[in-house]
């Protein structure tokens, strides 16, 4: 049985009544004396300082900021609440994966892409897509014109995930797949192309994100009402969890919550409500949470201020094997885990002064290293303009491995464990977060708060905040409000010729010729009964389709005629 009366309160309550130690007497002292007299010997001015989720920072962490019993609430690492990290020995025993967002232009320019970084030392690979794909159109598609490849790979069809892999063993690779109103048809076409490699389902690793609730708060790309993809996510998490046990149904994320302008808090909890929701979900399908949990995944924004981004890390895995130890009564210490990936931050790189993205990056990386992240991208730091260019993303890639090999910060679990600051800072945002939690649950869940508005107003309101902060140089940003260069010189990148439309449409030529097209309708037809048949799980019949080389746009259409589509409330 699932507790949901008032859940969320009761946790805050607690968090709110945890007895903190008695401040420290030479602190106050020191205060009144050592602090004092300096501040007034060089007439020190206060000024403001708080972080991006509007938390103020206190000038000095003591032990009187912490609880008295706060070895309770870390836990020890691969051990419940899982606080500083969710494996004994972190990354003594292995470093995290290295894994650099692929997927540009033509599916052979993207092949290209994979294999150059397989060679130079990544170990997972991960392909974004195009506008069209990401919304479900083949590039024939007039809204399509002049997107082709632009900001990710195009996938019109099976085909073009053949090229993709072409001379990639799937077998020895895990691939992660940004992608979600379409990600039940690119999953199926990429278990169809492990089929074909001569592998059994159970073989195959990897992610696809498939967070459709994300799409609705933050990046606007869905198809179809919100339930009708909820129903699809269902019937891929129930259809995985049984045929495909190593893939990652949905990686649930923070990513472009973050980009979008949300705070860390934000992230974290808007992130964690739709992971609590999937959760929901499974157990109403039917699924053991103990059994499917561990293939949900999260996917979290490392930003630039360095200890907020390690605290935020920090709390959410301690609230989310919380809440699936007390709230869904998951008993299984590995379901309790909460695994990410890790991308460091888009929004805080700047066009201006390009080659300062690459201190950005470096910083946002150790953050994300330091606060236990199982996978880690690091953005190129000509991704302010355009896709990164070959020399761009390895060093991008050579940033990790530097973090990885030559820094020491893997030497020991956890190091800022203890710290007065982190851990303090660590509870405010796990109490922060709770009383978010507390609001949406008010609201109905995190379904409702989405449908009204609240989520989208919440993060809208935040940017807002920031954009003015930066306007009145109450936030800085290096090289775009200080230290400005009048006279930058422009850098090379990279461009994505028109040619891959050229490619790309006769390709798509080409398949609908070579097809049988009685098949195609045939696996059309008998896709759009399955639809319409709420009891019958969809999985086989989209895999189906893709193996007869029907498109993404002509799959998709099936639920385009029988569900319709969605517009978002007005956000005022």
């Amino acid at each position: 049985m699932v507790k949901t009366e008032n859940f969320y309160k009761l946790k805050l309550n607690d968090i709110q009544n945890r007895n903190l130690k008695k401040t420290d007497s030479e602190e106050e002292r020191w205060r009144n004396t050592t602090l004092r007299k300096w501040n007034e010997k060089t007439d020190y001015k206060e000024k403001e300082y708080t972080n991006s989720s509007s938390i103020e920072i206190k000038d000095l962490y003591t032990s009187g900021d912490l609880p008295e019993n706060m070895e309770s609430y870390l836990g020890f690492p691969g051990e419940y609440p899982f606080t500083r990290g969710v494996y004994p020995n972190m990354y003594r025993g292995k470093y995290w994966t290295m894994r650099m967002f692929s997927g540009f232009g033509t599916p052979e320019d993207t092949n290209k892409r994979l294999k150059y970084l397989i060679n130079h030392g990544e170990t997972g690979l991960s392909i974004a897509f195009d506008m069209p794909t990401l919304y479900a159109y083949d590039c024939d598609n007039k809204r399509a014109e002049g997107e082709i490849g632009k900001c990710g790979v195009n996938v019109t069809s099976l085909k073009d995930m053949e090229v993709i892999f072409d001379g990639i063993d799937l077998s020895k690779v895990t691939t992660s797949m940004t992608i979600n109103a379409p990600a039940a048809v690119i999953t199926a076409m990429y278990f169809a192309i492990a089929e074909k490699q001569g592998l059994d389902l159970s073989q195959v690793g990897g992610t696809v994100q498939a967070d459709i609730l994300k799409e609705y708060i933050a990046q606007k790309e869905w198809i179809y009402p919100p339930e009708a993809h909820l129903r699809i996510i269902k019937d891929m998490m129930v259809y995985c969890t049984k045929k495909v046990p190593k893939w990652n149904y949905i990686s649930i994320s923070g990513y472009h919550i973050r980009e979008a302008g949300a705070s860390a808090v934000q992230e974290l909890v808007f992130t964690l409500a739709d992971g609590f929701y999937y959760v929901d979900m499974g157990i109403k399908a039917g699924l053991d949470p103990n059994k499917f949990s561990p293939r949900l995944s999260f996917f979290f924004n490392s930003s630039i201020n360095f200890f907020e981004e390690i605290a935020k890390m920090r709390a959410a895995r301690r609230i989310w094997a919380t809440v699936l130890k007390e709230k869904f009564n998951v008993t299984d210490p590995r379901a309790q885990m909460l695994r990410f990936h890790t991308q460091t931050s888009g929004y805080t790189l700047t066009w201006q002064q390009p080659m300062n993205n690459i201190i950005r990056t470096t910083v946002e990386a150790m953050a994300a290293v330091l606060g236990g992240t199982q996978s880690l991208h690091t953005n190129s730091y000509d991704e302010a303009m355009a896709l990164p260019s070959e020399e761009a993303v390895k060093i991008a890639l050579r940033t990790q491995q530097i973090l990885a090999e030559e820094t020491g910060i893997t030497d020991t679990i956890d190091p800022l464990a203890g710290s007065y600051y982190i851990e303090s800072l660590t509870n405010k945002i796990e109490e922060e977060a709770y009383r978010y939690f507390d609001r949406i649950e008010s609201m109905g869940g995190i379904l409702s708060a989405v449908k009204n508005g609240y989520i989208q107003r919440e993060i809208a309101a935040t940017s807002y905040r920031r954009q003015k902060r930066l306007e009145e140089n109450r936030e800085i940003m290096v090289g775009v409000n200080s230290h400005v260069d009048e006279n930058e010189k422009p850098i090379n990148i990279l461009k994505i010729s028109r040619k891959a439309e050229e490619i790309q449409l006769n390709r798509l030529k080409e398949v609908k010729e070579h097809r049988d097209e009685e098949q195609v309708k045939k696996k059309l037809d008998d896709l759009r009964r399955a639809f319409k048949d709420e009891s019958v799980n969809i999985m086989p019949y989209l895999i189906e389709a893709a193996r007869a080389y029907a498109t993404i746009e002509e799959i998709s259409n099936v639920g385009r005629e029988i569900y319709g589509g969605w517009k978002e409330p007005i956000i005022v």
